[in-house]
């Protein structure tokens, strides 16, 4: 995964580097958000049931096998070089369109390999394996596109995929559950089911939608070209460290929380991250000198993942998991939508009124929707992290 995740994340960054070198207006780039969003909207329900119904892991090789694909494909118009903007958003599309089957695949994938109490390591490993990638591959992105061209990075993306392929190989069969009655169908009677699950239960749903308003105001990365350049006046090599800053600090929280036996007060800390995140965000926006940039974004991507780890113990934890898989679908649709609209919405009021307006805005905005939920939803600030669970593979 760390390695796919290189690999990702060479082409996320690459693509808003690519899309500024083809024009100068930023919703242009902002629009790579609103086409990742769309087919997670669409899709995300009847992905959590397919998840839920199907073998979790044979329906992982064909999502990764579609994106491999489309990276590929991305890499040999670009070797054409006549590729335009309609060919970058389509290919993203396609790859979007199979997000909403692969992630609640993943994701419900850990709980079965590990028991209950192991969860909370093993999504901070997962946490450090994702973010490494995140630091490896904006930083090899600026290297590669500077050095060999945007070409090479979507062709070393598509490779990357090679390693998840391999790795579900190498695990082997993986059991899972199915309901009581041991029917598993995807259905309209089971997206409901999922449906209801989540709003009868508050310490999830209110933490979806804490996800959900913090990743919105709080998200302004396809505006970091027009920051690096017109801002901090940076080269594509400082923009590649800059994109990689946020996963820099996340690695560094992800391996302190991997060492603690156990985390307890969950909900205040997970609600005192976000906070925090939204500070450093402003920060952020306010930042005129690179190193004061780097910083901020180090900070944000710490308190991002402590939130992260946190919000993904406490769902899954509290979800059985004959009905994880929907319930990952629709937390994707906020902790997915959050920043792909939220980029959207950065890049209106960039376009408006400037990136640093954009970004202090919204960094604000991540602050007072902490405050509403915490008011909203106290049992999410009095979750303490010892309540009963209903999630973890056995003990053995």
């Amino acid at each position: 995964m760390m390695i796919s995740i290189a690999g990702t994340q060479m082409q996320v960054w690459a693509i808003f580097w690519h899309i500024r070198t083809l024009t100068n207006q930023p919703i242009a780039v902002s629009m790579v958000g609103l086409v990742r969003i769309l087919p997670v909207i669409v899709f995300s329900l009847i992905g959590g049931a397919v998840a839920d119904a199907l073998n979790r892991r044979k329906l992982l090789f064909i999502t990764q096998s579609v994106m491999a694909l489309s990276a590929l494909a991305l890499a040999w118009l670009t070797y054409q070089g006549h590729i335009v903007l309609w060919q970058i958003y389509a290919l993203t599309a396609i790859s979007a369109m199979v997000v909403p089957f692969d992630t609640p695949a993943r994701q419900s994938l850990v709980p079965n390999l590990v028991p209950a109490r192991d969860l909370p390591n093993a999504f901070s490993m997962n946490s450090i394996a994702v973010q490494v990638g995140s630091i490896v591959g904006p930083a090899l992105s600026g290297l590669v596109i500077a050095s060999l061209g945007l070409g090479y990075v979507y062709l070393f993306n598509a490779i990357s995929f090679l390693a998840v392929i391999a790795a579900l190989v190498l695990m082997g069969p993986v059991e899972q559950q199915v309901r009581a009655n041991g029917q598993a169908v995807v259905s309209l009677a089971a997206i409901r089911e999922g449906i209801h699950f989540i709003l009868k239960q508050p310490i999830i749903f209110s933490s979806m939608i804490m996800d959900f308003f913090a990743t919105f105001f709080a998200s302004a990365n396809t505006l970091m070209p027009f920051i690096a350049v017109d801002i901090l006046q940076v080269g594509v090599i400082q923009y590649g460290w800059l994109s990689a800053a946020q996963s820099i600090g996340a690695v560094g929280a992800a391996l302190v929380i991997s060492q603690i036996k156990e985390i307890r007060r969950q909900g205040p800390i997970f609600l005192g991250a976000v906070v925090v995140f939204g500070v450093a965000t402003v920060a952020f926006g306010l930042s005129t000198a690179f190193w004061l940039a780097m910083v901020a974004l180090i900070i944000i991507g710490a308190t991002d993942t402590v939130s992260t780890i946190i919000r993904n113990t406490i769902r899954q934890l509290q979800t059985p998991d004959y009905i994880r898989g929907r319930m990952t679908s629709i937390n994707q649709i906020f902790f997915l939508g959050g920043p792909q609209l939220g980029e959207v919405e950065a890049g209106a009021v960039a376009q408006l009124f400037g990136a640093p307006v954009a970004v202090v805005s919204g960094g604000i905005g991540c602050i007072l929707a902490v405050v509403w939920i915490a008011r909203r939803w106290p049992q999410l600030l009095k979750y303490n992290g010892d309540e009963p669970v209903a999630a973890g593979a056995g003990a053995d």
